[in-house]
């Protein structure tokens, strides 16, 4: 009510509205757009949001609330649960959410489509009625409400699911390609020891196979068994340093998340700790405090033993995005480095199995 007296002061019409049906009480305002005694029009934009924002946050440190923490907000969507319930979170892992079925569909639907606008066919087709605006959303048509697709995560924005179409066209036009053969022991491999027409197919896949791993060697210039044996030994260091890497900055991350959550810990208590330095001898306060008070200690002694004086969300989420681009990069090398490592084991194998047993025979 104070919030709506310091905004609106009595100039627009409001209905204030409470939910105490939810975990988390909470209020809803709604007001008139027109001002009832000048007839004009409320001008709703950045600079009334963060007006708004900032009287709402001022009425919480004053009543001795926690305040949002905007940088902490997108650390949840970012790296808890991707902003998501508990239950939702748990139940999407089982393939059962809403918002999981939404995101299959989009993903399927990103592949089959061809354009931007069959894109959007396709989902109506299955049954979605599209609303366009600030962010694009969809209603299936057992559902009650629009969904914002950026919701169930940053790949889902309308420019980021166009640019996902734009890139599985690519990707059609241009192929995966062809993993390496495997050659056949025919010795050991009963179907060629029983059929002699597979017996002689098995050969000539031998040799196309044989020929095929011999000429993607010589294109990587590879013209002995000995410099197949390096390049494989260096793959796997590379390999290892690889994941070395990525499992260092996953360490970092965890830290620096752990050091987000302490900090939201202490901004979250900060007035409460304060009211009990303040007054030690309240002891009701204290006992009525106590778990608030007891995470508040651990948060601070844990922040205290990383850091001089208390690091600022911006900074530590700033942190973790970087890290998380790097492990992204790394990850993709990690995967190209683990495609080659399994092709050159595999010419290996088929230098063995082709020249150690087939030629002898």
């Amino acid at each position: 009510m104070e919030l709506c007296k310091k905004i609106l002061k009595e100039d627009y019409e409001f209905v204030l509205a409470t939910h105490i049906d939810r975990e988390h009480i909470h209020n809803h305002i709604i007001f008139n757009n027109v001002n009832y005694k000048t007839g004009k029009c409320y001008q709703s934009n950045k600079k009334s949001y963060h007006k708004i924002r900032y009287q709402s946050d001022e009425l919480c440190k004053e009543n001795k609330l926690s305040v949002i923490d905007e940088y902490y907000e997108a650390y949840k969507r970012k790296y808890k649960t991707a902003g998501k319930s508990w239950y939702e979170y748990d139940i999407n892992k089982k393939g059962n959410s809403w918002k999981s079925k939404l995101q299959f569909d989009i993903d399927r639907m990103i592949n089959k489509s061809k354009s931007w606008e069959e894109f959007l066919e396709n989902m109506k087709s299955l049954d979605y009625e599209v609303k366009f605006g600030k962010h694009i959303a969809f209603r299936h048509k057992d559902k009650q409400r629009f969904t914002r697709a950026k919701t169930i995560g940053e790949d889902y924005t309308e420019d980021k699911i166009k640019e996902r179409i734009d890139l599985a066209i690519k990707n059609k036009a241009n192929p995966i390609k062809k993993r390496v053969g495997n050659v056949i022991d025919i010795s050991t491999n009963e179907k060629a020891q029983s059929s002699k027409g597979y017996e002689v197919w098995a050969r000539k896949h031998n040799i196309k196979t044989m020929a095929d791993s011999i000429i993607k060697l010589r294109e990587q210039g590879i013209n002995s068994i000995t410099q197949l044996d390096d390049l494989i030994k260096k793959s796997a260091d590379d390999r290892q340093d690889l994941l070395n890497k990525i499992k260092k900055i996953e360490t970092e991350m965890k830290s620096l998340s752990q050091d987000m959550e302490n900090i939201n810990t202490i901004n979250k208590y900060r007035e409460i700790y304060k009211y009990h330095k303040k007054n030690p001898e309240d002891k009701q306060f204290a006992d009525e405090y106590y778990s608030e008070l007891s995470v508040y200690k651990i948060a601070a002694k844990e922040i205290l033993e990383s850091y001089k004086k208390l690091p600022n969300t911006k900074e530590i989420l700033t942190n973790l995005d970087e890290l998380q681009e790097k492990k992204n990069t790394l990850m993709q090398e990690y995967s190209l480095n683990k495609e080659q490592f399994s092709d050159l084991v595999q010419y290996r194998k088929n230098y063995e199995n082709y020249y150690g047993k087939e030629v002898e025979r």
